[in-house]
């Protein structure tokens, strides 16, 4: 008998280091991925940062296209007010998106191709979407790592006995996946 409760303990011990070292494995991999959310949300804040210049340095020259603006205006508060990283990501795909139909008007204009502050501007916004483009990358890999983590038997069972919640993937917004074209040069 004294040998039987030694093997229940010793069952008992192995299956509370497994719960223990499984549920810190699923903190560290859900904080990586929070962690990099604000890694990019970060590069957001520069990007958001920027837009608001850019937008004031060519709106007298494009009064008529106040439509644009005031979506730009619409999806930063969106932002703002999203309290979730999955809301978050939604709200930035509108910030994309109303940047993008900001970007192919600026090219129908030519004579805002020739101010110095619309090129630094946008010169700046060029390095802060390839600083975006890196982090969700990153934000998407470590998705990826809490995915198959949290997918894999028997660490499943414990996502469902903690509450881990999944998360989404960081996806391009309907109709991104056709950048606009532009192009700054003067008379060339």
């Amino acid at each position: 008998m004294n040998k039987t409760i030694w093997i229940i303990l010793g069952v008992v011990v192995v299956i509370g280091l497994w719960f223990w070292s499984g549920y810190n494995r699923l903190v560290t991999v859900n904080e990586a991925v929070d962690g990099q959310w604000a890694q990019v949300e970060t590069q957001y804040q520069r990007r958001f940062d920027l837009i608001p210049n850019l937008v004031s340095s060519v709106q007298g020259a494009m009064d008529q296209e106040q439509e644009v603006f005031g979506q730009l205006a619409e999806a930063r508060a969106n932002y703002s007010g999203a309290q979730s990283v999955n809301e978050r990501v939604e709200a930035a795909n509108q910030v994309e998106s109303a940047l993008g139909r900001l970007l192919v008007i600026m090219e129908n204009y030519p004579t805002l191709k020739s101010i110095d502050t619309v090129q630094t501007l946008m010169a700046q916004l060029e390095g802060t979407e390839n600083r975006v483009s890196v982090e969700r990358t990153r934000f998407n890999d470590e998705v990826r790592n809490f995915k198959v983590l949290t997918k894999r038997f028997p660490t499943n069972i414990l996502v469902s006995i903690f509450g881990f919640e999944d998360k989404n993937y960081f996806d391009i917004a309907e109709g991104v996946e056709n950048a606009p074209t532009v192009d700054l040069n003067v008379g060339e």
